[in-house]
């Protein structure tokens, strides 16, 4: 991982290099920082897929992107993180190469709730949901040009903490609690998946972004209560706009010198607003060894499991055996 902490200039969408013949995936499209992502980088030429659990919603956002961008090449199809079967059925009729995975869709402190599958609902969707997506998309990346794995996470990240033994919230259950520990999970498997594709020369790229403190249907849909009703006044006085919040992840997603295994962030104080800068992840959130058990659970939840073989360069001939996959 890269330790400088500068980006030149103050970097904005109209830096975006031309995205013509760039397959993007967006997770969470229909609204907020996910709409202005898949907005921003059809703008500039790429093919996107917007996802949306909701299909009325995501009808809404298509016809609202076309509008804006007449031109653009853009389709809707259904993906709900929250169950791991619309994971797979998406992967499965997804039959091109994909040059950029952007994995934003989330949901932010909600009372507690269970997935489909029975996984406490902000880290079976932040979290298992997008570690499924990306194993299964994983070959459509690798046949993609300069492909990326953008995983958007948040400052909160740094309150987290894996509660490996009450992973579901039945023993102790706080909506910010649990939401920390699903983005503290996003960085600890987007570090990683850098790894792991650098360990086996996979030409992928996995990117960290986070959009600071930023205005959002995220801080109106989830909490309920007391918590809402601040997250509305904070919203007013101390948020920064969603399209300023999600320079962060298109920098990630399209910037030239964006790196596998930096954390793109806001570089005002705090990393609360701004323009985009590489940011520094909680220490704890660096370590390999917690990293890993959370990457061994995640394979065993979810039934998804990697696939980091070598891939041969060329066709094997008569005088060049045909050669075994390695991990």
């Amino acid at each position: 991982m890269t330790t400088a902490l500068a980006v030149p200039g103050r970097w904005t969408a109209d830096d975006i290099p031309d995205q013509t013949g760039r397959t993007v995936v967006v997770t969470g499209a229909n609204s907020g920082l996910g709409y202005i992502t898949a907005r921003e980088l059809a703008r500039h030429g790429a093919y996107v897929i917007l996802t949306a659990r909701n299909a009325d919603k995501g009808r809404s956002a298509l016809d609202r992107l076309r509008a804006e961008l007449p031109e653009s090449a853009v389709e809707l199809r259904a993906l709900d993180l929250a169950d791991l079967e619309s994971v797979h059925v998406f992967a499965d009729a997804l039959d091109t190469p994909v040059d950029v995975l952007v994995n934003n869709a989330g949901i932010m402190m909600p009372p507690r709730a269970l997935t489909k599958q029975g996984f406490e609902s902000q880290f079976g969707t932040n979290h298992l949901g997008h570690f499924a997506l990306t194993g299964l998309l994983l070959e459509r990346l690798r046949a993609g040009s300069d492909p990326r794995v953008v995983t958007v996470s948040s400052t909160l990240h740094k309150n987290g903490a894996i509660h490996f033994d009450d992973l579901d919230g039945s023993r102790s259950y706080t909506p910010r609690g649990f939401y920390a520990q699903s983005k503290y999970a996003n960085v600890l498997f987007g570090l990683e998946l850098d790894r792991r594709l650098r360990a086996n020369a996979v030409p992928v790229r996995s990117v960290l972004a986070h959009p600071g403190y930023s205005a959002t249907n995220l801080q109106s849909s989830g909490p309920t209560g007391l918590l809402k009703a601040i997250l509305k006044v904070t919203n007013r006085l101390v948020a920064q706009d969603m399209e300023t919040g999600a320079l962060n992840q298109l920098y990630a997603a399209a910037a030239p010198n964006a790196q596998g295994g930096q954390f793109i962030g806001p570089d005002g104080r705090n990393e609360a607003k701004g323009h985009p800068t590489l940011v520094r992840p909680a220490e704890s959130a660096t370590d390999p060894e917690t990293a890993r058990r959370l990457w061994d659970l995640s394979e065993q939840l979810t039934g998804v499991r990697y696939d980091f073989a070598v891939r041969p360069t060329s066709p094997p001939t008569a005088a060049d055996p045909t050669p075994t996959a390695s991990r």
